[in-house]
């Protein structure tokens, strides 16, 4: 895993989670919020999940904000999503897979009942990515974390990867993630989180945050 060899790059990471630690607990609370506030607010973040692929998270929030503002999240149809969206990469394939979304979750009104019937978030994920167009399992972690109902899983994107490598978690960053790489990968995260003593859900955003320079989603 490199731990030793890269001491100066953890005791640097560590000096900056120190630093944001309070940033970090407030924006968790805030996901385990979302969850408390229901149906609504946790499509929301479903839609915001499947937005992401290849475009920039604050983009995609903000495009998610428009059409909540705009009553069209839930009850817009394709023409009109797709016109709020415009920031948004490869946007007419993603507007159908909202239209999707709505269809096989939102329209039952039971997407919080659902998701408590599984017995963790590891059963959770392999059923959004089984059941839900356009979501692999970045985005299903994504999702998850963002409910507070997966701090355990790892999401694994172009940022968290960069990082894992530079710290010498994984070797190289793989063309891409299968099912199995990804949970291999995990489990490495997994494993240098407890060794350096950071909690899984605090690497995560503070990974992201070295990235990007804020505690974002």
């Amino acid at each position: 895993m490199g731990i030793l060899q890269k001491s100066n790059e953890i005791k640097e990471l560590k000096i900056t989670y120190e630093k944001i630690k309070k940033e970090i607990e407030g924006r968790l609370e805030d996901f385990k919020k979302t969850w408390r506030d229901g149906d609504n607010a946790i499509f929301a973040e479903l839609i915001f999940c499947l937005l992401t692929p290849q475009s920039k998270a604050k983009v995609c929030w903000n495009a998610v904000l428009k059409l909540l503002k705009k009553n069209l999240l839930l009850k817009g149809d394709e023409k009109k999503i797709a016109e709020e969206i415009k920031g948004v990469r490869f946007r007419n394939k993603k507007v159908g897979y909202i239209m999707e979304a709505r269809k096989l979750i939102y329209a039952k009104k039971n997407i919080k009942e659902k998701l408590s019937k599984f017995r963790n978030a590891y059963e959770a994920r392999e059923w959004l990515v089984k059941n839900i167009k356009g979501m692999g399992y970045k985005e299903a972690s994504h999702f998850l974390r963002n409910i507070g109902q997966g701090f355990e899983l790892a999401i694994l994107d172009r940022h968290i990867l960069k990082n894992l490598k530079l710290l010498e978690v994984i070797d190289e960053i793989p063309p891409n993630l299968s099912r199995k790489k990804y949970l291999e990968i995990e489990e490495k995260m997994r494993e240098f989180s407890v060794a350096i003593d950071i909690p899984m859900p605090h690497l995560d955003l503070l990974l992201w945050y070295k990235e990007g320079g804020e505690v974002f989603k």
